[in-house]
């Protein structure tokens, strides 16, 4: 009885993760007209440019060495 269970547990697994994997294999590429709807401000990751400069003022001001965020080393002046 258990093992006959076991058994009805692994096909019904498989009958629910082989299309839920086959569904994630079918992404279609993004069409012209879509690409007007990604490309919005609001779509962006750094949101708002003059907040981004702001934050990495703050950033580099307290590493203190000027472009914190894009040099190697810290602020004691050694690579």
């Amino acid at each position: 009885m258990i093992r006959w269970l076991a058994q009805y547990r692994r096909v019904l697994m498989l009958l629910i993760v082989f299309p839920a994997l086959s569904a994630c294999s079918v992404i279609q590429p993004v069409q012209p007209w879509e690409k007007g709807v990604l490309a919005r401000a609001e779509m962006t990751f750094e949101g708002d440019p003059l907040d981004n400069r702001f934050v990495e003022h703050t950033y580099f001001s307290k590493e203190a060495a000027s472009g914190g965020t894009g040099v190697g080393g810290g602020g004691c002046g050694c690579n």
